[in-house]
């Protein structure tokens, strides 16, 4: 027997980048500047008042992040700068050197033309990545609004927890934090400018054509794209509209099941997003269609002043290398012209139509602050603020008593519309269902949704967790010794101290039913709100589980006031009375 072996040097192993980028070896040991921090920055809300308009909002979004759009839009002058620098150069070169023969001048001005261009890619770098990071400062500003607005409305809207919110969330704050609206334009414009006043030095006919008539032009430009901008805003609210659909339909999709109407919502789906694709086309018909008319205004302008740099050079006003200064003045002009035409206008109407759907959801006024000073106080003395509620339903007038926990009993029906009338009380929903809720005796749907929600809070049945950790879904509660106790009450301490870190995954995936349960339950205990709601909080719990819980509220709640809407015996023989919905008369046990 022959044994071969084969003999193989290892493969020297690759330097590492410092940086983790990804660099070459040529470029792994430059220095990496202006990196983004590794920590989330602390980041404020933003606010607009109930009379804020979408571009008045849209300009206060654009110029919330001056300390680093105002460094970018410097580097973008910069760059803009060299752009109209190198023809200058270049027919500076033409007439001194190159038309004397003068060899050290051409090296003069090859080294000035190297230098140039390095100040230029330099500012233009550091203008695209100040760019983006305010980018993605402003974007997270804008969702941390959204969601506050979402968990807590002021102004109560169908859409805030539904699916419209989504497409708010991303679609609309991607396209109105276009910060590059505040930075390239000022750079394009810059070099526009430029442009005139180096046409002014060479010869001043041709420099006052393009400092009065790149402004008309622009202008026209401009006037051609207001039926995209209308087209824009009624795509948008198309999409956003397909989009809440979408995420309903898949958030129900149980519901849907159980009572066969797949069909209907798979129909319904469809007509909206038969809808949304022929306003895309309708937008996109508009789009192409003041693409073509802005090129030709840009190219005829760039054009006719090319023809005249000819003919005054053929005149004998200008020199050779004036002429080669100025075509190629011209030709930095079409760009300059295009990048306004084709990203700056149409990236302006979309952001002012995103801003209108943003600005509807964020109103200025959250929660009082006392109020939700006080929600979060110790749980062991009466609040001096919790109310009397009362509630009146069909064939029932209830009155609960500040600091009562109280159970009520009633069919599915019932139950959901009680608990909606309680999440959100309204006009409309009391003329349908004949169900009213008052605080104090006033009527609910009168007060001011954010001084109601400070007083009275509501847990659904179909409670949605954080993503993130199990830890974050119970980060809102004030004191650890407040969270231990709530954590207790809710018997889920088996999951909550030793896995606090572990992901809940999408809507709580990664948790069992009865775990995402006694996590909700955990969590509304922890606001410690004056009144608190609980729809059916054990469903998914056993039996033994749900006992110790019913044990256990009443002495997290101690001075509040707790409506349970509950079908559990145990829940609501833990109650201090019951009443019972289920036969249309009120009963106590």
């Amino acid at each position: 027997m022959i044994i071969t072996m084969e003999v193989t040097s290892p493969v020297p192993e690759r330097p590492a980048d410092p940086a983790d980028l990804g660099r070459g070896v040529l470029t792994r040991g430059l220095p990496v500047l202006l990196q983004a921090p590794a920590e989330t920055p602390e980041a404020e809300p933003f606010t607009a008042s109930a009379g804020m308009s979408g571009d008045r909002f849209l300009a206060k979004v654009l110029l919330s992040a001056k300390r680093f759009t105002i460094p970018a839009a410097f580097g973008a002058v910069l760059w803009g700068a060299g752009e109209v620098a190198t023809p200058l150069i270049m027919g500076a070169a033409i007439d001194t050197a190159l038309a004397t023969h003068d060899f050290t001048r051409l090296m003069m001005w090859i080294v000035v033309l190297a230098v140039v261009y390095l100040a230029l890619s330099l500012g233009i770098r550091f203008a695209h990545q100040l760019t983006e990071y305010a980018t993605q400062h402003v974007q997270h500003r804008l969702r941390i609004s959204l969601s506050r607005q979402a968990l807590h409305p002021v102004t109560p809207r169908a859409d805030h927890l539904g699916g419209g919110i989504v497409s708010t969330m991303t679609n609309d704050v991607m396209r109105m934090s276009a910060l590059g609206l505040t930075v390239f334009p000022v750079a394009e414009f810059a070099a526009v400018i430029f442009i005139a006043v180096s046409l002014l030095l060479i010869y001043w006919p041709l420099g006052l054509i393009v400092l009065f008539g790149s402004p008309v032009a622009i202008w026209l430009m401009g006037k051609l794209s207001n039926n995209f901008a209308r087209s824009s805003r009624v795509y948008q609210d198309l999409l956003a509209t397909t989009v809440a659909k979408a995420t309903d339909l898949v958030a129900g999709y149980r519901v849907i099941k159980g009572i066969r109407a797949e069909d209907e919502a798979t129909r319904r789906y469809r007509d909206a997003s038969q809808d949304t694709l022929r306003g895309a086309f309708h937008n996109l018909g508009f789009l192409g269609r003041y693409l073509a008319g802005s090129s030709v205004v840009s190219s005829l302008f760039v054009v006719a002043i090319t023809m005249l740099a000819g003919y005054y050079a053929l005149q004998g006003h200008m020199t050779v290398g004036e002429l080669i200064a100025a075509v190629g003045l011209t030709q930095v002009l079409l760009p300059q012209m295009g990048m306004l035409v084709n990203n700056a206008i149409p990236a302006l109407a979309a952001a002012r139509a995103s801003a209108r759907r943003v600005v509807e959801h964020i109103r200025e006024d959250g929660p009082d602050a006392t109020a939700v000073a006080e929600r979060d106080a110790g749980p062991d003395e009466m609040l001096p603020d919790v109310p009397r509620l009362g509630l009146t339903v069909p064939g029932a007038e209830v009155t609960v008593e500040p600091g009562e926990m109280i159970g009520i009993a009633a069919g599915d029906r019932v139950a959901t519309d009680l608990v909606a009338a309680l999440l959100r009380p309204d006009t409309e929903r009391t003329a349908s269902t004949g169900i009213a809720v008052s605080v104090d005796g006033h009527a609910a749907d009168g007060l001011d949704y954010a001084e109601y929600r400070s007083r009275v809070l509501v847990s659904p049945h179909n409670v949605a967790l954080f993503s993130g950790s199990i830890a974050d879904n119970l980060s809102q509660v004030a004191t650890p010794e407040l969270r231990e106790r709530v954590v207790h009450a809710a018997s889920c301490e088996d999951f909550t101290d030793a896995a606090a870190d572990d992901a809940t995954g999408e809507m709580g995936a990664q948790l069992s039913g009865g775990q995402r349960q006694r996590l909700a339950l955990a969590r509304a205990l922890g606001t410690n709100a004056p009144v608190l709601v609980l729809h059916d909080p054990t469903t998914a719990v056993d039996s033994v589980t749900e006992q110790a819980i019913a044990t256990r509220i009443a002495g997290v709640r101690s001075g509040r006031t707790t409506v349970m809407v509950a079908s559990s015996p145990a829940l609501l023989a833990a109650c201090g009375r019951v009443i019972d919905l289920r036969e249309e008369h009120e009963g106590a046990a």
